[in-house]
């Protein structure tokens, strides 16, 4: 018995990182197959779990989905685990919780837990987060329509993280991740069995900060991370499918702050981001041998190495690769991210920021605005999504984020008092 779900679970995944994913872009050439501009047709690369590469916190939520290299906090665990060697507090935990793609179905959620706490040398830290995403409901139905079955699929992530300090500037952290992604709940789909899929997969990072600096006489601080995240195992979901890719990806940025005085400061961050898994490539009409690119069907080292030079480029009207268009291309994979943080006194925080993607890559462009508070051990933030696309699922997303941190400060205010 065949079974079909009524909600598309590939193309939810899809949307799920890309969103709105059409491109309208004058040229003088068009491809007489497809009606195309030559050097616009979409080639959006397609991993399994892509939940992996979702921003979930509400601080790099609202400065653009980016966080590479921001100031610590436990959130470091999914943008640079690096980071966490120096935190400034003991221990903090912070829990996430954001409505997705709102517009498309009511009931997706992605929550996130994560905390981190320092060892007694000062120079190391820990952590642990666990990322869920609940995306909603589907009802099977066989060839015919009639029902089958409900069923809630979910995926989540549990991750293990620590950062060491290699001198007073530096650090490097890991970070080692069990994936689990059920859509089908073992049913049999389409005369396959089905299961969850799962894999492990690691962070490797780094982190340099740098304090003490001053720029137009004001005390400065400035940061740079790297994150080559989800380094793992590819994923199937039956024993019959081919394995996917999983979202193995290379982030990298810079960060400065500025202590405009005793009360205000300003951060300005950004971060470039690009998957490390392979480009799928042109195929002939009948969809069995490649014109031009890669065989995508490689090793994870091969796919991560050949992710720098194998995307194959755009077709002219006769059917040509357009010269140069490889490295166009592969250029045009890169998308960029980068926010603004104002902190007044320590405890108010507004930001705003802007993330960019080619419209032959996925199209996400938005820009995010937030706000944050923190008084004592406690904090509260929120981000706000703005798309600047057409009918993009990803507009009006909101993230909340709670937040508690543990250093000892009230304890020892409370004995020199």
């Amino acid at each position: 018995m065949k079974l079909f779900p009524r909600f598309p679970i590939t193309a939810l995944a899809f949307s799920t990182l890309f969103g709105n994913v059409h491109a309208q872009v004058g040229t003088d050439c068009l491809n007489e197959l497809t009606g195309q501009a030559c050097d616009q047709v979409l080639n959006t690369i397609t991993t399994a779990v892509p939940f992996l590469l979702i921003g979930p916190d509400s601080r790099s939520g609202g400065m653009g989905d980016a966080g590479v290299a921001l100031p610590a906090d436990a959130n470091a665990i999914h943008w640079n685990p690096s980071k966490l060697a120096f935190a400034e507090n003991e221990s903090e935990f912070r829990l996430s919780v954001s409505p997705w793609l709102k517009n498309l179905v009511p009931d997706m959620t992605l929550s996130y837990l994560a905390g981190y706490r320092r060892l007694a040398n000062k120079r190391s830290a820990v952590g642990m987060s666990l990322r869920y995403f609940n995306l909603g409901s589907i009802t099977f139905t066989d060839v015919n329509g009639s029902v089958i079955r409900d069923f809630k699929p979910a995926e989540f992530a549990l991750d293990l993280a620590f950062a060491q300090q290699f001198s007073d500037k530096f650090s490097g952290g890991i970070a080692l991740r069990y994936v689990n992604s059920n859509l089908t709940g073992g049913l049999n789909v389409s005369g396959a069995n089905t299961k969850a899929g799962q894999t492990i997969a690691a962070d490797v990072s780094f982190y340099y900060r740098k304090k003490g600096m001053t720029l137009a006489g004001k005390d400065a601080t400035f940061a740079f991370g790297t994150n080559i995240s989800n380094v793992g195992a590819k994923m199937s979901y039956s024993d019959a499918a081919r394995r996917d890719f999983i979202p193995i990806n290379l982030r990298m940025g810079p960060c400065l702050t500025v202590d405009l005085d005793e009360y205000n400061t300003i951060t300005v961050n950004a971060d470039i981001n690009k998957l490390l898994v392979p480009t799928p490539p042109i195929y002939n009409a009948s969809g069995d041998t490649i014109l031009y690119g890669d065989d995508p069907t490689r090793g994870i080292a091969a796919g991560v190495f050949g992710s720098f030079s194998d995307a194959p480029g755009y077709l002219d009207e006769d059917g040509k690769i357009i010269s140069g268009s490889p490295l166009k291309e592969e250029l045009r994979e890169i998308n960029f991210a980068g926010g603004l943080e104002y902190w007044y006194a320590k405890q108010f925080a507004f930001r705003t920021g802007y993330f960019w993607e080619h419209a032959t890559k996925g199209n996400r462009k938005y820009f995010t605005m937030g706000l944050g508070v923190k008084y004592s051990i406690f904090s509260l933030d929120f981000s706000y999504l703005i798309a600047n696309t057409q009918r993009s699922p990803l507009a009006n997303t909101v993230r909340i984020t709670l937040g508690f941190n543990f250093d000892g400060k009230a304890k020892k205010k409370a004995d020199a008092e």
